[in-house]
């Protein structure tokens, strides 16, 4: 489908950065899967289906921020509010989700319900910096001929969307052109800059929800 770039310097970096944040944060690890499991019933993680490098899907992981019910309630609602089914089908994200629980709000707002991610960086399935990743439903809406050129490279926990405003920029086309920016220009000094960024980012909750 894509032909597939391979990165051995990134990838070097990318272990030893994830093994890192494993390690170090593991107090808080442990904190976040305390206040999930006893805030409401349910599994401490959530999966979901992404698409990775030359169109591999992979299960994308995640702290759970949302009720056990939540795909019935998204019908429910998708059903019932026309404007509710208009922002899903926008974005694939609801600004103000009735599924979230309340500690869900927080560890979004700060993304920290991403922290397991750092495991799918650990098996390959994710890169810490680059493209977002996507559904399936995405990729035949929106990418178009862009699909093999943006899946030409390992999505990232990181990139240039989230610290450019993330679920806050409106317009799609301009998410895929952020991610052809760097797929075009990516580099280890790239990748260093935009973990930087990414701290600020989520202290002021630009554009998380």
């Amino acid at each position: 489908m894509t032909t597939v770039r391979h990165l051995p310097l990134k990838r070097i970096f990318d272990l030893g950065f994830s093994l890192g944040i494993v390690i170090v944060g593991a107090p808080l690890f442990l904190l976040i899967m305390f206040l999930v499991k006893y805030s409401s019933p349910g599994p401490l993680f959530f999966s979901h289906e992404r698409v990775g490098r030359g169109g591999k899907r992979f299960r994308c992981y995640k702290f759970r921020t949302m009720y056990p019910d939540a795909d019935q309630s998204l019908h429910v609602l998708l059903a019932s509010y026309p404007d509710i089914k208009t922002e899903w089908e926008k974005s694939f994200k609801l600004k103000q989700d009735p599924r979230v629980t309340p500690i869900g709000q927080f560890l979004r707002k700060t993304s920290l319900d991403e922290l397991p991610q750092f495991w799918n960086v650990l098996i390959g399935d994710l890169s810490v910096v680059g493209p977002r990743p996507v559904v399936i439903e995405e990729i035949h809406r929106y990418f178009g001929e862009k699909a093999p050129k943006i899946l030409s490279m390992r999505p990232g926990l990181t990139g240039i969307w989230q610290v450019s405003g993330r679920s806050d920029i409106s317009c799609y086309q301009t998410r895929i052109k952020l991610d052809e920016y760097y797929v075009d220009n990516h580099s280890l000094l790239l990748d260093i800059k935009l973990i930087a960024k990414t701290v600020p980012a989520i202290l002021f909750s630009k554009g998380a929800y």
